[in-house]
């Protein structure tokens, strides 16, 4: 128990006898805290909604998912823009805010999916493990449980971002501290308000945290399984409109296998890409800098399959 304590402080903790498999088991001890936060999602009915829980909720849905999508993906995954070393940093802060491990962790699980997409090897693919396993699955398997470390290795440089991904839950527990005691400041300052700490956590945290979860499990599941393949790749990745506007532009899965170093992943105007589009308007002001393009010789191919 001991152990399994320090594996849940310390992320990297073991890393050093880790022997990777692919054979499907589930580390259940690990997994409490994933499912510990399913099963508490009843508790909504003991602790009400209000407006401001309920609008907290959307907003932080909707930062955490862009920090995840134009920053743990784009970013730290695929290097698609770039930036600087603070910011770097509270980018990286605001996407441990998801729940979703480190960014060392996160890139390097997703440098693996490209490298064995719907082969094997690749940790959640439809194709080989079905949808359950791909959707939700893999992301309390063993053989994920830690970074890999030499594909990642362009990040490990790096000591502020190295303690965010070994101490992983640090970010996600500070919010939840935060929001309580925003909320229990509220319950007593503006009563009228109808809210208080635990309804700020469970809005705040609870739900909007699963419902993060599962629109980016989606694209690990539903976007190799549900919509219109644009250009043949060796893998099923497919372009799902519905997808895309849950995750704020990751639908375009099939364009982005075709091409992953662009930081756009919709690649015509009519295809929705909303961190895309706040990436530009950031580099306008300087926050970001060098947003990669789509070549001209990929939309060649595109237009043969339209």
């Amino acid at each position: 128990m001991i152990q399994a304590l320090t594996g849940w402080a310390d992320s990297w903790h073991g890393a050093e006898a880790w022997n990777p498999s692919s054979n499907g088991s589930i580390d259940w001890i690990r997994a409490i805290p994933f499912v510990g936060l399913h099963l508490a999602l009843p508790l909504v009915l003991w602790v009400g909604w209000s407006p401001l829980a309920v609008g907290l909720a959307v907003a932080l849905y909707l930062v955490r998912m862009f920090a995840i999508t134009a920053f743990y993906h784009r970013y730290f995954s695929h290097r698609a823009f770039r930036t600087g070393r603070i910011r770097q940093f509270l980018f990286a802060v605001l996407g441990s805010s998801a729940a979703q491990r480190g960014p060392i962790w996160w890139a390097s699980h997703h440098r693996h999916h490209h490298a064995t997409a719907d082969c094997e090897g690749d940790h959640h693919s439809p194709t080989l493990l079905g949808l359950v396993w791909s959707h939700a699955g893999w992301i309390v398997s063993p053989a994920c449980r830690y970074p890999d470390f030499d594909r990642a290795s362009d990040w490990m440089k790096f000591p502020e971002l190295r303690f965010l991904d070994r101490f992983d839950k640090f970010v996600p527990v500070l919010l939840i501290a935060v929001l309580y005691g925003a909320g229990e400041y509220l319950a007593g300052a503006a009563p009228q308000l109808g809210t208080n700490g635990l309804q700020l956590v469970m809005w705040g945290f609870i739900i909007s945290t699963l419902c993060l979860w599962h629109a980016t499990f989606t694209i690990n599941s539903l976007s190799h399984y549900w919509g219109k393949r644009r250009f043949a790749t060796k893998d099923d990745s497919r372009n799902n409109l519905l997808l895309a506007i849950l995750t704020l532009g990751e639908g375009w899965h099939n364009n982005h296998h075709y091409y992953a170093g662009s930081c756009r992943q919709g690649f015509y105007w009519w295809e929705a890409d909303i961190t895309y589009l706040v990436l530009h308007v950031m580099s306008r002001f300087g926050i970001v800098a060098d947003l990669k393009p789509v070549p001209a010789r990929v939309y060649e191919v595109a237009a043969e399959n339209p």
